[in-house]
């Protein structure tokens, strides 16, 4: 038997199917959402989908952005001869929460994972090779401390060495089997500082 009527599961439904929202969690917005006021709804709506047509990947890094290249890499103060690799944007927001990293990105968008068919084909792999055509002194492996993140900056570390880049990866104090974006700064610095070269 449902519960609610057919407009309240269709909305619980919709929201349980995003990560990290069971359906207590989906029960609990969807009724948050229909006592909002409607123009509040609307907007909220509107800049869901705006963000879904105007988000594209930076030409130059892969990261998410609303522009041709993201802001760090148009940042002519950057050193554009240090790239940190990493997973996804999430993390990339987590290393410039330091304060720290001077350097520009690559965003893989994922890491290798034969248990759930992600391979380096569906990875940002090719771009990075591209982009060590140019004056690249260092390559920074940021991946997660995961079997999935460790597999990646083996595999990545094979596929740069031989073309004569320096290629670090950061160095623990990011624990086992935890995700760089709950990280807290201090530790993502001194697992920067202490990278160690592979």
């Amino acid at each position: 038997m449902e519960l609610y009527s057919g407009y309240i599961n269709k909305l619980i439904e919709e929201l349980s199917g995003l990560p990290g929202i069971g359906e207590k969690s989906a029960s609990r917005l969807a009724f948050h959402l229909i006592h909002m006021p409607k123009a509040k709804v609307e907007r909220l709506a509107r800049t869901i989908v705006e963000a879904k047509e105007h988000v594209q990947y930076c030409r130059e890094c892969y990261t998410l952005t609303d522009q041709e290249i993201c802001l760090i890499c148009a940042n002519e103060k950057r050193d554009h001869t240090t790239i940190m690799v990493l997973e996804n944007t999430r993390d990339l927001a987590a290393y410039e929460k330091t304060g720290k990293y001077e350097g520009v990105y690559h965003v893989l968008h994922g890491a290798i994972s034969p248990m759930i068919g992600i391979g380096p084909s569906d990875l940002k792999l090719k771009e990075l090779l591209q982009r060590l055509q140019g004056d690249i002194k260092e390559v920074i492996i940021a991946t997660n401390s995961s079997l999935e993140g460790e597999t990646t900056a083996m595999y990545i570390s094979k596929l740069i060495k031989p073309t004569g880049v320096k290629v670090t990866r950061i160095a623990s104090g990011v624990p086992v089997g935890g995700d760089l974006e709950y990280i807290d700064e201090v530790t993502l610095l001194r697992a920067l500082e202490g990278r160690i070269e592979l």
